[in-house]
């Protein structure tokens, strides 16, 4: 039997009208702690975006998703955490926040390959 690893993720939630509390899932992020490996992946449809807000700032949303995306990869697209590590780019990604863009609960699984899982719960509960 192949070993596996304990990995945790989160959905990434896209919440145009923050007053309402209307959200739909537009990515998600994994973190493998035995991998140091930490990754995120994101679809915007723009259909539900402006089906929810019709006014949205779709150039802005997607902007924010891609920046979720950069803090994962680390160095200079990482911002203030590009000298942090896999773990603690993860758990700042996860912090609870009131934007567009927001994590969902984390969940966790054995996998591995972690760098697997990204895409197979993009594919499973984005797309």
């Amino acid at each position: 039997m192949t070993d596996r690893d304990v990995f945790e993720y989160a959905l990434l939630r896209v919440v145009p009208r923050v007053e309402r509390g209307e959200f739909f899932n537009a990515g998600v992020v994994v973190y493998c702690r035995a991998k140091s490996f930490v990754a995120a992946r994101t679809h915007l449809d723009e259909g539900k975006l402006r089906a929810l807000d019709p006014g949205a700032d779709v150039v802005g949303v997607r902007a924010a998703l891609h920046a979720v995306e950069g803090v994962c990869l680390g160095g200079e697209d990482a911002g203030q955490a590009s000298r942090d590590d896999a773990g603690r780019r993860f758990r700042w990604l996860i912090a609870p926040r009131s934007t567009v863009v927001q994590p969902g609960p984390v969940h966790t699984g054995l996998t591995v390959d972690p760098e697997v899982e990204v895409d197979r719960l993009l594919d499973l509960l984005v797309r």
